[in-house]
């Protein structure tokens, strides 16, 4: 799996953009706020309908336009396909595959599967769990659509209840409604909770591996998912749980609560680790992201780096450009010394100064 071609219209600060990519590592450099990040996030709004940043699609269009363009072409098992999006100010956006228009964002996860590793995910183990579930949320939602259903039908379930649980407060005869939002609520969550756990233990035993190469041996890493209720108990705790959620007006059980937990040598890294072993546990996990997809798709993803190179050291820097074997890259940076220094193949290097790209020959 590769991509082809990027094209942008209106697109943040791209009047007008038309990129084509070769299947190995491709460099964007420049300064700061030119334009790199965004021709990233552009390449993964199309694979996945949304922002790496979490923003809004009327914030990716231009100032001073009402809507913006983003077409990817891309070959997937030697089959050409087509992903369009138009990105409308103060309508739902608007995306097509291969010229026929899809009416849920679900159809599109599949087609292609993006790996996007920025300076912030290495902050990943000290963050909160929301960022960690983000991240079990997103791969998982690329790599199962039934996931993805589950997923949102779970989201819209929890938000009715929430807002029912504010309206009781007001309107306490609705209290007898409860039960059928708790059913679908455990409905869907099961789903969640029974396929995160399958995710995590695959994971496990691929980042291990790798944390031990990483460490030379020295550490060992244990992923664990920590989940805020179990399947077996999910009913019994949601039940003792209703006056609480009443009392706090929000639902206070369920898959929305979850987390990974990490371990090295035993001790728990979000806590107790040092930054070092936060950062490596973190590469770890992206790293292993990358040989699961893999396995699951018996294909290569596709690996956005935002500037990542720069927070690494020698070691874990070089054993991340020995990972790109193989896979497209898509790399920014302010400068490429870095990866002249380490003798990696090079297929195409873009200079990007203020909105426009240039190929260096």
């Amino acid at each position: 799996m590769y991509i082809n071609s990027l094209e942008l219209s209106h697109y943040r600060n791209y009047d007008a953009l038309s990129i084509s990519f070769e299947p190995g590592i491709t460099i964007l450099y420049g300064d700061n706020a030119q334009g790199k990040t965004n021709i990233l996030e552009a390449i993964y709004m199309a694979g996945t309908t949304k922002s790496h940043r979490g923003t809004k699609d009327r914030d990716v269009i231009q100032f001073g336009e009402d809507e913006a363009h983003i077409r990817l072409n891309l070959s997937k098992y030697e089959v050409s396909h087509r992903i369009d999006m138009h990105l409308k100010k103060n309508k739902t956006k608007g995306v097509a595959v291969d010229g026929q228009s899809i009416r849920k964002s679900g159809e599109l996860f599949g087609m292609i599967h993006i790996i996007f590793f920025s300076p912030e995910d290495l902050s990943i183990i000290k963050n909160g769990p929301a960022e960690r579930r983000r991240f079990m949320n997103l791969e998982l939602c690329q790599l199962n659509k039934v996931y993805y259903y589950n997923y949102m039908n779970y989201n819209k379930a929890l938000n009715q209840r929430n807002t029912l649980l504010k309206q009781i407060a007001f309107q306490p005869s609705l209290k007898d409604t409860l039960d059928m939002w708790d059913m679908y609520l455990m409905e869907y969550g099961i789903h969640l909770i029974e396929e995160r756990e399958s995710f995590i233990q695959e994971l496990n035993e691929i980042v291990k591996e790798i944390h031990g190469h990483l460490t030379g041996k020295k550490e060992s890493i244990e992923i664990g998912y920590e989940k805020n209720v179990s399947i077996e108990d999910y009913e019994k705790v949601m039940t003792s749980k209703r006056d609480m959620d009443l009392r706090y007006q929000s639902t206070q059980v369920g898959p929305h609560r979850d987390d990974i937990c990490f371990y090295i040598n035993g001790i728990d890294v979000r806590k107790f680790g040092s930054q070092g072993q936060q950062r490596t546990a973190a590469l770890s996990l992206k790293l292993a992201e990358i040989e699961l997809v893999k396995s699951m798709i018996h294909d290569t993803p596709i690996l956005l780096l935002d500037d990542v190179m720069s927070e690494l050291d020698h070691n874990r820097k070089q054993f991340l450009l020995e990972s790109m074997n193989e896979i497209q890259t898509i790399v920014t940076c302010t400068g490429y010394d870095d990866f002249i220094k380490s003798r990696i193949h090079i297929n195409q290097i873009y200079q990007v100064t203020n909105g426009t790209v240039s190929l260096i020959e």
